[in-house]
């Protein structure tokens, strides 16, 4: 699940800012993802926190000092 909540993030996801809002990635992504994993979209929202925040630590992930907050690729 991790996998492809990844890739499906690195497809949507912005090289450059501003970026996408938490709101904008968790809508984004759930069309890129295999139904067989996340049927509905059922636990999108809480992989594509995880996600983030992993990619984040691993620098990434860059996150703007908007409000609301916006990431993209580093």
């Amino acid at each position: 699940m991790y996998a492809a909540m990844r890739r499906a993030m690195l497809k949507i996801l912005p090289r450059r800012a501003p970026g996408l809002t938490q709101t904008e990635i968790r809508k984004a992504v759930v069309k890129h993802l295999p139904a067989s994993l996340f049927p509905g979209g059922a636990k999108a929202d809480w992989w594509s926190k995880l996600v983030q925040l992993n990619l984040e630590a691993k620098g990434e992930l860059r996150r703007e000092p908007t409000k609301p907050l916006r990431w993209h690729l580093a």
